[in-house]
């Protein structure tokens, strides 16, 4: 052989190799690496209590976080990171990393746009325009969050109105929270790579944002997502979170139909007084559920039941919340408020009302039910469809009404997907990946869903898993309105160690 045939065929083997060696690294490669070099620099500035400020960050967008997506367009996030704050350099290295949830009605989360700071659809808990009588418009807490030097990661999700173009559903119950857990398990699958303590995830959301906030936050590494994560391709990663933050939460919708009569089925809407006998009904179920939760009050307040709810709101969320705010008022605003609510008494700096007279101030809004309506209509059933039907019934009393069937019973995949949707029966089961840290805000003239819901996920919080709850009714402010954005961001500082 001679030395031309020789090196010939040195060549054609080293290519093989390099080849070979190509495919298999191919084939290795982690589809699910954080491009830490992929970024664009963008300047905002943001205005807080301490005055304006002027944030440099890195953007990072429309990263797909599961191997196996459905649609990226959803299953994909943003990434903003703060590397200066008027002009002084920021450390993020062991910064908080606050997860944006852009949730609302149940509805999807588009994520491929070009908005840097959050994806299309919102930053997951904007404040509303505040009904009458409210007190003004919140700030934006992702842009806050950036200016504390906080790391801002804001995931789109699927939803109950993602259609594929063979008409079936994709984003049905519990497509949302399953992308939200593998939006985590993105994160942590990247420490060290992607700036931010990964041990000091918070999420915040409102509306049904709040509420599937809480779902991520209380059914942290449940083995009932296994499949479903699987089936994405999500990191093989915890998706527990430290801490979780949830305005006005939408929650616990099997039983947000009894609540909302117990708390409204006496205030009529503009064409009157609901079915009475409908709403007795549900008023009763109500009445077994709240026994069922053996729920204890602060401070020896004893056993929450339907009998006495209204007095436990009254003594430790609505009396405080009126005296903090009247108290906060000019003597001559004070007056003027007062005058315009003759029902709410002020003598000795404190504040006495009825919890009747609350009610009847606040108005019912929703009709009966409040959330599985007979007709199928509202948002809450096309939660529970299926990838074939657009819309059932998640409770047995609905369905049961607009069947004709008084031995209807529910199937057990709509079973399945409540709990899976209710951080409530996470809670119950004292899931130990639950959060340690929460905070729970309302407002108290929101009627969108009923006082007990939240107290009650706050109280079952307190009594079964021992956890830290921070949880206040902003007083006169409606759905999802945030009085007070700027305190949870020093929430965030306070409970991670990252303050100033």
């Amino acid at each position: 052989m001679t030395k031309t045939m020789v090196k010939t065929i040195t060549l054609a083997i080293t290519a093989v190799c390099l080849l070979m060696c190509e495919g298999v690294f191919a084939q290795t490669k982690d589809p699910l690496l954080f491009p830490k070099d992929n970024f664009t620099v963008e300047t905002k500035r943001v205005k807080t209590a301490a005055g304006e400020k002027k944030i440099t960050y890195h953007a990072y967008m429309h990263i797909p976080y599961v191997a196996k997506p459905v649609d990226k367009d959803y299953q994909s996030l943003n990434v903003s990171i703060p590397v200066s704050i008027d002009g002084v350099q920021v450390n993020t290295t062991n910064a908080p990393i606050v997860l944006v949830i852009g949730v609302g009605g149940y509805m999807s989360v588009r994520n491929a746009s070009s908005n840097h700071a959050h994806p299309e659809g919102g930053m997951g808990a904007p404040p509303r325009v505040p009904r009458p009588g409210g007190m003004g418009a919140g700030s934006d807490r992702g842009d806050l969050a950036l200016a504390a030097g906080y790391v801002v990661v804001s995931p789109g999700c699927r939803g109950r109105d993602n259609k594929a173009a063979d008409g079936t559903f994709y984003g049905k119950a519990p497509a949302v929270i399953v992308d939200l857990k593998a939006a985590v398990r993105y994160i942590r699958h990247n420490k060290g790579i992607l700036p931010g303590n990964t041990e000091q995830i918070v999420s915040v959301g409102c509306s049904a944002g709040g509420a599937v906030s809480a779902v991520l936050g209380a059914s942290g590494n449940s083995p009932l997502y296994d499949f479903y994560l699987k089936e994405i391709g999500a990191a093989d990663e915890r998706d527990d979170i430290y801490a979780c933050a949830c305005y006005s939460p939408i929650t616990d919708l099997e039983h947000a139909d009894g609540a909302y009569e117990w708390m409204y089925g006496n205030t009529p809407v503009s064409s009157g007084l609901v079915d009475q006998k409908l709403s007795n009904q549900l008023k009763a179920l109500n009445a077994e559920y709240q026994v069922s939760l053996h729920l204890e009050g602060k401070n020896g307040f004893g056993p929450i039941t339907a009998d006495n709810y209204g007095d436990y709101l009254m003594q430790y969320y609505l009396v405080p919340s009126a005296n903090k705010f009247l108290k906060g008022l000019t003597d001559e605003k004070r007056k003027e408020y007062l005058d315009n609510n003759k029902w709410i008494n002020w003598k000795n700096n404190e504040a006495t009302f009825s919890f009747k007279d609350y009610v009847a101030s606040v108005g019912r809004m929703k009709n009966l039910p409040a959330f599985d309506d007979f007709e199928n209509q509202k948002p809450e059933p096309s939660e529970f469809g299926s990838a074939t039907v657009d819309t059932r019934h998640f409770t047995e009393f609905s369905l049961r009404h607009s069947t004709g069937n008084a031995n209807a019973t529910l199937d057990t995949d709509v079973i399945l997907q409540r709990n899976m949707m209710n951080p409530m029966y996470f809670v119950g089961q004292k899931n130990p990946g639950c959060a340690i840290k929460w905070w729970l805000r309302n407002g108290t003239r929101d009627n969108d869903t009923s006082q007990p819901i939240m107290v009650n996920l706050a109280t079952s919080l307190e009594n079964n898993l021992n956890r830290d709850v921070n949880a206040w009714d902003f007083w006169d402010a409606g759905h999802c309105q945030d009085n007070d954005p700027e305190s949870f961001i020093a929430w965030i500082g306070q409970i991670t160690g990252h303050s100033k």
